[in-house]
């Protein structure tokens, strides 16, 4: 049934309309925010376009407008949609506070700046760098979190909490990756070119662990909270400290999907 959830979006979509209606008659003072954000909507696609455009416009740049771009990139290809739901089913996962789809949607800053993020992905390919500069920088200045638009990031992908979040221009996250709050993917400040962390398949970011310069973590490999990652992870792996170094195996088969953040030397 999950899988099937991780490809269906009209399949989740109905789901989310399902549980925005039993919440509305629960909290009725909240009926036009539901309304108006989810049940006036006819697609999964809309709803979304609606929540992020209404976060990203500001004075000089209407909602709008910025509807009409982000309908334009999830139009472009159905690989961004099936991403942003694969994200969502992520989200609903991992995070033991998520008791409904419909809450990343309405409410994660994580969710709501990594599907900002696929927007901006698209406009840098479609060589509208400027644009795309200008959800970079309003999604930092609305979520707190930081992606460049050249970042390369796959589906499946959860930022938790997503504050303080940084991730640079040639950095590479594959799918299935957990990322949580105060996480860098930074260069070292003296390179040029490639310079930036390249996270593996079901790997685990533990909170403030900064990850710098052209390095590579394995795959389902774990970085411990508040560790400083020099050099690279080898695969199925635990690294901690400052500078990090490998403290053990992985305590479990997948830790992006596991989340646990205890470590087992």
């Amino acid at each position: 049934m999950e899988n099937q959830k991780l490809k269906d979006v009209e399949g989740v979509w109905q789901l989310i309309r399902q549980e925005t209606k039993k919440r509305m008659v629960a909290e009725p003072v909240l009926a036009s925010f539901f309304h108006s954000t989810i049940l006036e909507h006819n697609s999964f696609s809309s709803a979304i376009a609606d929540q992020l455009s209404n976060d990203l416009s500001n004075t000089s740049v209407q909602p709008m407008m910025i509807r009409k771009i982000i309908r334009e990139a999830f139009n472009s290809s159905k690989d961004i949609l099936e991403a942003t739901v694969s994200d969502l089913n992520a989200v609903k996962d991992r995070d033991p506070s998520c008791k409904y789809f419909s809450e990343p949607l309405l409410f994660f800053k994580g969710f709501k700046a990594l599907q900002s993020h696929r927007v901006a992905s698209w406009l840098w390919s479609e060589e509208r760098h400027t644009l795309a500069h200008f959800i970079q920088s309003r999604a930092s200045e609305v979520y707190g979190i930081d992606i460049h638009p050249a970042a390369e990031i796959g589906k499946g992908v959860m930022i938790d909490h997503g504050s303080g979040v940084v991730i640079g221009e040639t950095a590479v996250v594959e799918d299935n990756v957990s990322i949580f709050q105060g996480v860098t993917l930074g260069g070292t400040g003296k390179e040029t070119g490639d310079r930036h962390p390249k996270v593996r398949e079901g790997a685990l970011l533990s909170a403030s662990s900064t990850i710098l310069g052209n390095v590579e973590i394995g795959k389902n490999a774990k970085v411990a909270a508040g560790s400083v990652v020099l050099a690279d992870v080898r695969e199925h792996t635990t690294v901690a400290g400052i500078p990090a170094k490998e403290v053990g195996e992985a305590n479990t088969d997948m830790p992006a999907y596991d989340v646990d953040h205890s470590i087992n030397n």
